[in-house]
């Protein structure tokens, strides 16, 4: 039986792939989670063979969350279910640690087969994902902006990017204000970029946040 934690802010799509994969003989969804946080939160304590987790979600997004999973739960394969092809976000999952990628416009069975591949400890990508990482190939690497930057730097960028205060972050994150201040401050110092407007941006690039956020 596989054991599978589906990752959505969106509770329609979560019912969807729950109620898709209940129709399989050899599959079992274990826990559902609305963001980031809780994602993690529900692979230590359920551990699944495979967690199913969207890129774009508030608080902590796919992209970190893939990175901490990799982290807390070695033996968890990852599957990224996306509605965006862009290799601004299919690249960084795949650095992330990211065993597949399918969009969520590709066919039902295609969700199914990819859990049973990246299960078996094989590679899944779907077409979209599988030409960006074609088109890596036999080139150099750009340099990675976000590895420059901490976990925490990279919390705060996002929800610099969503739009939220620093006394909001603070209370987010457990900080101070003043706390926040000094990562917000390091990490545009680290990317050469000293405004919410153009930190929004880089976001963006990087698929930390959606498009019209």
């Amino acid at each position: 039986m596989i054991r599978v934690v589906v990752a959505d802010d969106h509770a329609i799509v979560r019912a969807g792939v729950r109620a898709l994969l209940a129709a399989e003989p050899d599959m079992l969804v274990v826990g559902e989670a609305g963001d980031g946080r809780d994602a993690i939160a529900k692979l230590t304590r359920a551990a699944p063979d495979v967690l199913i987790i969207d890129l774009s979600m508030p608080g902590m997004n796919g992209v970190e969350a893939i990175a901490r999973a990799r982290a807390a739960a070695p033996a968890t394969r990852v599957l990224v279910l996306s509605m965006h092809a862009a290799p601004d976000y299919v690249r960084p999952a795949l650095r992330a640690g990211a065993h597949g990628y399918v969009v969520k416009g590709a066919g039902l069975d295609d969700l199914v087969r990819a859990v049973r591949a990246v299960a078996a400890g094989e590679r899944f990508l779907g077409p979209e994902a599988a030409r960006v990482a074609a088109a890596d190939l036999g080139a150099a690497d750009e340099r990675d902006d976000l590895a420059r930057l901490t976990p925490r730097e990279r919390e705060v960028l996002q929800l610099v990017a969503e739009g939220r205060t620093n006394r909001e972050i603070a209370a987010r994150l457990g900080l101070s204000p003043k706390t926040v201040d000094t990562h917000r401050t390091s990490l545009m110092n680290k990317l050469d970029l000293h405004d919410a407007q153009a930190l929004t941006r880089f976001a963006v690039r990087h698929g930390l946040v959606a498009r019209d956020t």
